[in-house]
């Protein structure tokens, strides 16, 4: 049965709700932006490849694009996981769980791919992340993710927690490199250019970070 709000309600062999929903919007819009953290899955197309899962937490880098589309920023690490399987095949899921308030969980199922800085759309997705300090953390792609099945389910065994602040230690740690030294520590890490499984990840040597668009008039 489809709802007002262009869900479908599906019940499992356990008697829970879940709904399927057409788009990112009202509700379920405001709840996967007030989340402090979510979950990126992955995994190569080999059957013996490894499956990647990822937290994200750091306020203001993740931004819904529009209705179908959401995108988030991949900073500084020793992998590149989830860079490397998207090029391969462009499968990813994010989860958001409530950890305050009613429970829930969403699962947006979908296809995306990374956005590296000499993309030529790299400024207008920039946009959309005007908090963000390109100086620190080590900012290497934007993931833009395409929904192809948007869900919600319970979340009822979630446990409650609460949010103290997000650390600063990614960003003082990796404010204090330039591009050129950002690149040597990248060049240094085994699985950064190259997946566990040997895939390619991120392209080296790194494009220099381009400079956000200047709408003052």
């Amino acid at each position: 049965m489809a709802g007002a709000d262009g869900s479908a309600d599906r019940v499992g062999d356990d008697g829970l709700m879940g709904k399927v929903h057409e788009r990112i919007d009202g509700r379920l819009r405001e709840f996967i932006e007030a989340q402090r953290i979510f979950f990126t899955a992955t995994a190569p197309l080999a059957a013996d490849g490894t499956v990647n899962l990822s937290p994200k937490g750091l306020t203001g880098s993740f931004a819904v694009i529009d209705d179908f589309t959401v995108a988030y920023l991949d900073f500084a690490g020793s992998n590149a996981e989830t860079i490397a399987h998207l090029r391969e095949n462009g499968r990813i899921t994010l989860m958001w769980c409530a950890f305050q308030g009613p429970p829930n969980i969403v699962r947006i199922h979908g296809r995306g791919g990374p956005v590296f800085r000499d993309d030529p759309r790299w400024p207008t997705l920039m946009e959309h992340f005007p908090d963000i300090d390109t100086s620190q953390h080590g900012l290497r792609a934007i993931i833009v993710v395409h929904a192809e099945l948007i869900r919600d389910t319970c979340g009822y065994a979630v446990p409650f927690m609460t949010y103290d602040g997000d650390r600063d230690l990614h960003g003082r740690r990796f404010a204090r490199e330039d591009d050129e030294s950002l690149n040597a520590y990248f060049e240094k890490k085994e699985h950064v250019g190259t997946s566990l499984d040997g895939l390619p990840g991120l392209p080296l040597p790194l494009p220099p970070t381009p400079q956000r668009v200047s709408h003052q008039t």
